[in-house]
């Protein structure tokens, strides 16, 4: 499926989540898809079942899986609920990047473009979608 660095400092559940997060953006796993299940990942990632556990409950959170008891973990066919802290955040952490790179030279023109290429590879976010 995807590999993990056990050496980053950055903390394998985090890792775990952020790959998912990758898979269920650029939709490669589908809404309403079965994610495998926390004993099927552990043993094919060779890492604690709890970490896996971890990982899932925290995209739970995040709305992009949702669980079913008995059954297992699916992705959400719902994009993940707007959080207006979150995305405080991430329009403030964007402006700090735009704003260096802009700095260091990368102009208006070809930020767009680098808009447009991620918006193609993820499909987009719907055009109500404002942060």
């Amino acid at each position: 499926m995807f590999e993990l660095d056990i050496r980053s400092r950055k903390p394998i559940y985090e890792q775990l989540v952020d790959k998912l997060k990758e898979l269920i953006i650029s939709e490669v796993m589908k809404a309403d898809e079965q994610l495998p299940s926390v004993r099927v990942m552990a043993q094919q990632l060779t890492i604690n079942p709890n970490t896996i556990q971890k990982a899932y409950r925290e995209l739970e959170i995040q709305g992009y899986i949702y669980s079913i008891k008995g059954k297992g973990s699916f992705v959400s066919p719902d994009t993940p609920k707007q959080n207006s802290e979150k995305m405080k955040t991430i329009k403030s952490d964007l402006i700090k990047l735009l704003s260096e790179a802009m700095y260091l030279g990368i102009t208006s023109d070809q930020l767009v473009e680098i808009i447009k290429e991620v918006e193609s590879t993820i499909g987009g976010g719907s055009k109500s979608d404002s942060i």
